[in-house]
């Protein structure tokens, strides 16, 4: 959604240009909160006119499992008062983007029929890596329908190696 972007935008500059101390840290807990934000019911309890901020906050913060530091706290107070709640997962994905340009690396999704151990995950990032020409921030999805191998997804990049993309190109080979 483009209004979404547009909207999130501002919030996450001015987040990313306040916390130029500390990047990793602020990301940390905006991961964390933005998935706790997404949750359905938890916007329809921040968007009731009844509900006060310190309520929404509280509610975040019991779920969060530990206090919010006082910018985290500021931060989400903001967005309450200006109704942007929802908003929060755009947010954070854009200031996931604004660190990765500032570090000089992208995000990859590797999805994968089965579950990949830690050694086999740390070979395959380097693989990447080097494809890549870029530092990679590393997360796995699995995705059982695959059969067999990996699929990378890099930004708007995509490293298909599974056993369904390729019995996908056989059957377009031998229908044509």
């Amino acid at each position: 959604m483009a209004e979404l972007a547009t909207i999130a935008r501002p919030y996450a500059e001015a987040l990313f240009k306040a916390s130029s101390s500390d990047v990793a840290g602020t990301s940390a807990w905006l991961e964390k909160v933005a998935a706790i934000a997404a949750n359905p019911e938890l916007q329809q309890f921040a968007d009731n006119p009844k509900a006060t901020a310190e309520q929404v906050i509280g509610v975040v913060v019991g779920a969060f499992g530990a206090p919010l530091a006082a910018p985290a706290q500021n931060f989400l107070a903001a967005l309450l008062e200006n109704g942007r709640f929802s908003v929060l997962p755009e947010i954070a994905k854009q200031f996931r983007a604004l660190a990765n340009a500032k570090s000089g690396s992208s995000d990859a999704v590797v999805y994968s029929a089965f579950p990949i151990d830690a050694a086999a995950l740390a070979t395959v990032s380097a693989a990447l890596e080097k494809r890549f020409g870029r530092k990679l921030q590393v997360t796995v999805q699995q995705e059982p329908e695959l059969i067999g191998g990996i699929r990378v997804v890099v930004g708007d990049e995509v490293l298909d190696t599974s056993v369904k993309a390729r019995l996908e190109q056989m059957k377009v080979a031998l229908a044509a």
